[in-house]
C-alpha cells in the first residue's frame, strides 16, 4: 500500500490499486454518468461503489439544470460508449479535467478534441484481457461445432430424430491465425495451446522468441501467408487508420474455403459487404463476431439470416469480475485526475 501527504490515501482493490476518499460526502467531486442501469447505464452495484468517491449526476440531471452542474463536474465516467463526449459536451464543462473510459479501445472519442480542451483520458487495459480471450476462444468452439443451430435442432418441437449427417469442423491440431497478438491475442494463443492448435500469428512487431516458444507460435512477416494457412483467423487488433477494412474482399479470398473468421475487436476492421459476398460463395466457411458496425446492426442485415454466421454483442467484457474491475479502474484513473496526479492509465492523442 501507498500513501500520499494529502487526504487521499491508495487501497487495493483486487490485484490493483486504487484511492480510498477520506473526506467528506460535501467535498466529494462531481462526475458525469450515462444514468443507473437502463441499457448504456452504470449497473446499480457499481454506481454504489462510484458514490462513495464521487458525487455522481446522470446526464438526465446535467440535462435538467446544466447551469448548476457544469462548474462542478470534474469527471466524466463513460460506461460503453455514454455519455457521448462531443464538442458541445465539453464547452458546457469547463472544470472537466478527465474522463474515464471503460475497456481498452477508445476509438469512439475524439483525443485530439478532447485534448484541446486540456482534458486527459485513461481506458482500463490489462482488466479485460482474460475474459476478451475465453470469449475468443468460445467463438471458435461454438462456431466449429456449429453450436447455435444444435441447440435449436435439441429444442425444435419439430425435431423427431437427430441427424447423423449433421457434423461441425474439428478444432485439435487445426490452424489458428491470430492478427494482432498483443495482450489479449496472446492470451487466446495460451488458451489455443491446450486444443493442440497450432499457432500463427501477424502483428507489426515479432514477439520475443522466449514468447513463441512458450505457445508454440510461428510468426508470418506477411499477413497473407498466414490468411493462405490458417483454419481459423482471429481478429484481435485496435481500430486505427491502417486497420480500418484491414479485412475486405482480397483477404476474404486468400482464405481457405474451409477457414472460419473470427472477430473480437472491433467491427470496422472488417469489410462486412465482402464478408456476406465471400460467406454466400462459400469463399470462406463460417464467420463469428463479437463485433460489428454498426452495433447492433440492422435487424435485417444478411449477416442476421446466414446459417455459417454467429453473432454475438461486443461481450468480450461481459463477466461480473471483469466488470468490476473496470469499475475500479476507471474510479483509480479519475480520481487521480481529478486530483492533479499522474494517471495510471493516460491514453493520449497521436
Amino acid at each position: 500500500m501507498f500513501h500520499i501527504n494529502f487526504s487521499f490515501t491508495y487501497c487495493t482493490f483486487n490485484s490493483s490499486f486504487s484511492f480510498c476518499a477520506s473526506i467528506a460526502m460535501e467535498e466529494l467531486p462531481y462526475i458525469l454518468i450515462s444514468e443507473i442501469e437502463g441499457a448504456s447505464g452504470v449497473p446499480e452495484q457499481f454506481a454504489e461503489i462510484l458514490s462513495k468517491h464521487f458525487k455522481i449526476v446522470s446526464l438526465e440531471e446535467f440535462t435538467a439544470a446544466e447551469k448548476y452542474f457544469s462548474d462542478k463536474i470534474k469527471a466524466i465516467f463513460m460506461w460503453g460508449c455514454r455519455p457521448e463526449v462531443d464538442q458541445s459536451l465539453l464547452q458546457s464543462l469547463p472544470k472537466l479535467k478527465v474522463i474515464g473510459s471503460s475497456g481498452v479501445g477508445v476509438d469512439h472519442l475524439d483525443l485530439p478534441l478532447i485534448s484541446r480542451f486540456g482534458v486527459k483520458v485513461a481506458n482500463t487495459p490489462n482488466v479485460v484481457d482474460n475474459a476478451t480471450a475465453d470469449l475468443g476462444m468460445a467463438l471458435l468452439l461454438a462456431s466449429a461445432r456449429r453450436l447455435i443451430e444444435a441447440v435449436q435442432i435439441a429444442v425444435s418441437p419439430e425435431t423427431k430424430c437427430i441427424s447423423w449427417n449433421f457434423m461441425g469442423v474439428d478444432v485439435t491440431d487445426a490452424t489458428l491465425g491470430i492478427i494482432g497478438m498483443g495482450r489479449i491475442g496472446y492470451k487466446v494463443a495460451l488458451r489455443a495451446k491446450g486444443f493442440r492448435l497450432k499457432i500463427l500469428y501477424h502483428q507489426r512487431n515479432r514477439r520475443t522468441e522466449e514468447e513463441e516458444k512458450a505457445v508454440g507460435a510461428t510468426y508470418c512477416e506477411n499477413i497473407e501467408d498466414l490468411l493462405q494457412q490458417s483454419d481459423f483467423v482471429m481478429l484481435v487488433v485496435n481500430l486505427t487508420p491502417q486497420t480500418r477494412n484491414l479485412i475486405g474482399r482480397r483477404q476474404l479470398q486468400l482464405m481457405k474455403p474451409t477457414a472460419t473468421l473470427i472477430n473480437i475487436c472491433r467491427g470496422e476492421v472488417v469489410d462486412h459487404d465482402a464478408l456476406v459476398e465471400a460467406l454466400q460463395k462459400g469463399e470462406i466457411h463460417a464467420a463469428a463476431l463479437d463485433v460489428t458496425y454498426p452495433e447492433p446492426l440492422p435487424r435485417d442485415h444478411p449477416l442476421l439470416t446466414l446459417k455459417n454466421v454467429l453473432v454475438t454483442p461486443h461481450s468480450g467484457t461481459a463477466t461480473y469480475t471483469s466488470r468490476l474491475m473496470i469499475a475500479e479502474k476507471m474510479i483509480e484513473n479519475l480520481l487521480a485526475g481529478v486530483h492533479g496526479f499522474p494517471l495510471p492509465n493516460e491514453v493520449k492523442p497521436l
